[in-house]
């Protein structure tokens, strides 16, 4: 067992460098650099960020509503045992007794968030294609 776990994976990366020398003739791999962060890059990543944010804050208002028993919803949530007085998904509601169950800074949230993410995707794309080279602009399909 022990020529398994030790044995094997050291043959492996010994046959890889092996590999690798004979193909770049006797040089050791080079590891590789870090690439360049470009602002189109970093505005796709926070447009990234805010949308698995506001998909996880809307879950969590989602949290809230009634499913299988809409009875339930308010017992667990208010502590009243009835059922809503209203529910929705969008902007995320839960109402019962006259009272708002959703806590209030929810709807704000998802609202900063997909603001957020809708800016951060166009101004992404609009920095890819400002920084993209002069002869990849060609709107030719032939060429």
């Amino acid at each position: 067992m022990m020529i398994l776990a030790i044995g094997l994976p050291a043959w492996a990366g010994i046959t890889y460098v092996g590999l690798v020398r004979a193909r770049r003739g006797n040089d050791l791999p080079q590891p590789d650099l870090p690439r360049r962060r470009t602002p189109a890059k970093k505005a796709a990543w926070i447009a990234a960020l805010a949308y698995v944010a506001g998909g996880v804050l809307h879950v969590y208002g989602m949290s809230y509503l009634p499913f299988l028993f809409p009875e339930d919803a308010c017992w667990f949530n208010a502590g009243y045992k009835a059922v809503p007085d209203s529910s929705s998904a969008l902007p995320v509601s839960l109402v019962c007794a006259g009272e708002e169950i959703v806590p209030w800074w929810v709807n704000p949230g998802l609202l900063v968030l997909a603001v957020t993410a809708v800016t951060a995707t166009v101004t992404s794309v609009a920095l890819a294609l400002r920084d993209r080279p002069a002869g990849a602009r060609t709107t030719d399909p032939m060429g």
